[in-house]
This record gives structure tokens, sequence and C-alpha cells, in this order.
């Protein structure tokens, strides 16, 4: 029987104040850029509408659908963030740090149907052709790629690590691109008188916009089924820990998950080697998967091998 430490590791090892502090000052920066970008998107939205109306461009209509989506994404990108810096409670220990990356997977989900409803549009046009009125189009796409620029700047500043400012900057740069479209099908229009123009490129910008929302559900939905993150082996960690770290007879146990996209998590049990002290032991694993991993939160439990 193997004789149990009592060394369960609850005493977390964090990097210290100064990386809370960090992300916090991170987050609210982060929260003010989607709120930033939030105020000009919503603000040019209406002008797409009534330009989208007016003229009969597809483009323009769906990158104002496409903006009325942004507005309420990076909305909810706002909430993840406000929600996040809630402090933990006794029903939830690890506090509200999820919420960034739900509101991601939920962006990603409104990217990919944002995507297919502007194909089935699209589609639709083909079929059936509208006159479009190329000047006006252009006029009101020029001042949407301006906006679209705008928020794009103060977005791209932020932390490109954070999958939640990811998925906000994937929207705007989707809604930058469809601006982009628009002015494209419109000189096309104005200089050919080929309608079909509009629909063609709205399509091709759908296709990028559903690229992007698959590829940000995929990766927020991998942290939400406590997948092991893609810079951390299990396998590697064994290895490591058991080369390097003086007194370790095995490592087993062991399971790696992420809180957010820049939180890793660790727990692992570790055998020792007979006349090694427990607690010096799980300080020394700890050093060790905090330097070589970068794992700033691990819980090491560690077995005691008889004498």
């Amino acid at each position: 029987m193997h004789a149990h430490g009592h060394s369960h590791g609850h005493d977390h090892s964090h990097a210290g104040h100064s990386h809370e502090h960090h992300a916090d000052m991170t987050s609210a920066d982060s929260r003010r850029r989607v709120a930033i970008a939030a105020a000009l998107t919503a603000g040019f939205m209406l002008a797409e509408i009534a330009g989208g109306l007016i003229s009969g461009s597809l483009a323009l209509l769906a990158d104002a659908a496409h903006m009325f989506t942004d507005a309420g994404s990076l909305i909810l990108a706002w909430i993840g963030y406000k929600l996040a810096e809630r402090p933990a409670d006794p029903h939830r220990s690890y506090g509200f740090a999820r919420m960034k990356i739900l509101a991601a997977f939920t962006n990603g989900v409104l990217l990919i149907l944002l995507g297919l409803w502007i194909i089935w549009e699209a589609v639709h046009r083909l079929l059936a052709p509208v006159e479009v009125m190329g000047g006006l189009m252009l006029l009101v796409a020029a001042g949407g790629l301006l906006v679209n620029i705008a928020a794009f700047a103060v977005l791209h500043g932020g932390d490109r690590e954070d999958l939640n400012m990811r998925g906000a900057l994937w929207h705007v740069a989707g809604d930058l691109l469809g601006s982009v479209a628009a002015i494209l099908a419109a000189g096309v229009i104005l200089w050919t008188g080929w309608t079909p123009a509009d629909p063609i490129l709205s399509a091709l910008v759908a296709g990028l916009v559903i690229f992007a929302g698959v590829r940000i559900m995929r990766q927020s939905g991998h942290i939400l089924l406590e997948g092991a993150p893609n810079e951390l082996s299990v396998s590697e960690i064994v290895q490591d820990l058991s080369a390097n770290v003086a007194g370790v007879a095995r490592v087993s146990h062991v399971h790696a998950w992420s809180l957010t996209e820049s939180r890793p998590l660790v727990t692992l049990e570790v055998t020792a080697k007979p006349g090694t002290n427990p607690e010096i032991l799980r300080r020394d694993v700890k050093a060790r998967l905090a330097s070589a991993f970068k794992v700033s939160h691990a819980t090491v439990e560690v077995m005691s091998q008889p004498e």
C-alpha cells in the first residue's frame, strides 16, 4: 500500500498578484475597445439599411445585417468581459472567467448563420435579378468601409490571444470585407451594368465569414469541452517531470485543460522516491510546470513510497 503524503496541493501555484493584475488590465482594455467598436458599428448600420433599401443592393443589406449582428455580438463580447471580472463564489470556484469563451462560441455560431443567410439571399438574387442603383450603393459602401476600418483598428490593437477579442475582430473584418465587396460590385454595376456582381461578391465574403465562424467555434468549443491546450502534451509533462525534478519516481493521473485561452490548468499525482520530502517535491514540481510549460495554476498530489 502507498502511504499518502497528504499533500493535495490545494495551495494552487499562481504566478502572483502581478499576473492577475495584468489580466485585469488586459480585460479592461479589451472591454473598452469592444465598446468603441460596437458604437461605431451600430451608428453606421442605419445608414446602410436605408442605402440598401433605396438602392436595391443585396451587398449593402447583407453588410447592414452583418453590422446588426456585429453590434449585438460586440455587446455580447462586452458582457462576457464584464461578467468575467466577477469574483469566485462558493458555487463557482473559478468565477465567471469562462463567460468570455461562451461569448466567443456564440459569436462563432452567429458568424456561420449570417454567412449562410447571405449565400441564401445571393442565390435568390441570381435567380431573380433586381435593378441596383450603383451610385448610391458606392457612396454608402465607401462610408461603411471607413467606419469598419476605424472599428478594425480599435480592435486590432487589443489582445490577439483573446478568443473573445478575435471573435469580435472577425465580425468587424467580415464587415470590412463586405464593404469592399459592395464597393467592387457598385463599380462593376456602374461600369458595365452587370447586376449579378452584387450577389456574387456578397456570397464570396459570406464564405470567408463562415470559415472564420467555424474556426472560432472549434477553438472555443475545445476549451468548453475541457480539451488539453495545444501547447501542453500530457506525455511531455510526464517525461519532463520524471527527467528534471529530483525525487520523482512516477508521474500519473495527469489532466490538462484550460479555464480560458490564456489560463491552462493541470492536476497530477507524483509518487516520491523513498526519503524525499513531499512538501519540497510538490513545490519543485509546481516550479518546473511554471518554468517549462507556463502553467501558473497546478494541483499536485504527492504519494510517498514505503521506505
